[in-house]
């Protein structure tokens, strides 16, 4: 019997990894899940306006859990580099290979066989499990996943992303942030009767290299990275630029604000103003959004918080003593990039924690793969977490 069922979660992954999902279009792999999970016996299913699929096992008490997972990935770029197909869901040498093989469908389907578990004495459950696969995590960390969390409360969230099978207590958040310096053109022939913006944003970029970011003992450094530089007008055909404009990527820990992280350039920017009657210039965080599938709108700001639990936390502690009993080995770790849980834990508090299958570094890669081994240890993973939070008492 679990050999069958297992054979059948490795079917239904290599199934939702042959249909293209970028973000905006996953509508073929959220009805493929519902199918999934209405043909395992979930009590009900539903899509809700962004286009996230969710089902839900209902027990006996007023208890909730909820274990998500993104349907969203990555685009190919160049298939050609790919020695497997990344739509093909192959498997070789005992690795499932294919565009979200890793990040993270797979992971999203034993979290649905694994709920599915439950249901034979759903009767004993003291709540109900409810098993999500979101929309646009790859661009709007936790957006989606807050449609979901307006609409249950639940006691626990679990993000599914990669971990090395090890439970994750925290992540760095993340910020776009988009500065501009203006200038006013001129014909390049006489630039000294224009201001030229992208030299404003050399001296800028001098400064800005020298903040000190700050660290945490867990979690590691904050991270501000340029990403790209643009001046305008480009090309610029013999004229002076008025305006430039780069991005940065703002790794963020715990705690850390929209103005705490903006008040360092804003600085910056007094500083040079005094020391140049000519510089002009702005930060903030960048905003955007986009259509889902369903054709409903979602965005905001590009700000993701940080978060972090404590190891002695009840619902840690619980959750890392059931998978030890149920033979998992490894130390408590967390998550280097940024995940739904900007949302649960971030901006609502909710108790939440990451365990997945496979490796960080094999999101987003030519021949992303995952251990077959992976994908059943962490079916077993996600039964171990769902017993913990239903058992009674501390330990």
């Amino acid at each position: 019997m679990q050999d069958n069922i297992l054979e059948s979660l490795l079917i239904d992954c290599q199934e939702i990894i042959r249909l293209k999902s970028e973000s905006g279009q996953e509508e073929k792999v959220a009805s493929y899940i519902k199918n999934v999970m209405d043909r395992l016996g979930f009590d009900k299913s539903w899509i809700d306006d962004y286009g996230n699929v969710i089902g839900q096992i209902t027990g006996e008490g007023e208890q909730c859990i909820l274990l998500e997972g993104h349907m969203d990935t990555v685009g190919v770029e160049r298939p050609e580099l790919w020695n497997y197909d990344p739509y093909g869901g192959e498997i070789v040498n005992n690795k499932l290979y294919g565009r979200g093989a890793s990040d993270m469908k797979a992971a999203l389907m034993a979290m649905v066989y694994a709920a599915a578990a439950f249901i034979e004495n759903k009767d004993k459950l003291k709540g109900n499990i409810v098993v999500a696969g979101i929309v646009f995590e790859e661009v709007f960390e936790g957006v989606a996943q807050g449609k979901i969390l307006d609409k249950i409360e639940p006691g626990l969230v679990v993000i599914g992303e990669a971990s090395r099978l090890q439970l994750c207590i925290g992540q760095r958040g993340r910020a776009e942030i988009k500065v501009t310096t203006f200038g006013k053109n001129a014909h390049s022939s006489g630039p000294d009767a224009g201001i030229n913006a992208v030299s404003k944003m050399m001296s800028l970029l001098q400064e800005i290299e020298k903040i000190k970011l700050p660290v945490d003992d867990f979690l590691g450094p904050a991270i501000m990275v340029l990403t790209d530089i643009k001046s305008a007008p480009y090309p610029g055909k013999s004229v002076i630029p008025d305006r430039c404009t780069v991005t940065f990527d703002r790794r963020l820990l715990p705690g850390e604000t929209e103005e705490t992280v903006l008040k360092p350039v804003e600085d910056i920017f007094e500083v040079l103003q005094e020391q140049d009657k000519d510089f002009q210039a702005e930060v903030e965080i960048v905003e955007a959004e986009a259509e889902c599938y369903t054709a409903k709108v979602i965005g905001g700001k590009r700000f993701f918080p940080g978060w972090l639990f404590k190891e002695e936390d009840t619902f840690v502690r619980k959750a890392y003593q059931e998978l030890i009993s149920a033979g998992f080995d490894g130390q408590l770790s967390h998550y280097s990039f940024c995940t739904d849980g900007s949302q649960s834990a971030g901006i609502r508090g909710i108790p939440t924690l990451g365990f997945g299958p496979s490796l960080e570094e094999l999101a987003h890669v030519v021949d992303e793969y995952i251990e077959t081994e992976q994908i059943y240890q962490a079916y077993r993973g996600y039964q171990a977490i769902i017993r913990s939070f239903f058992r009674e008492g501390e330990s």
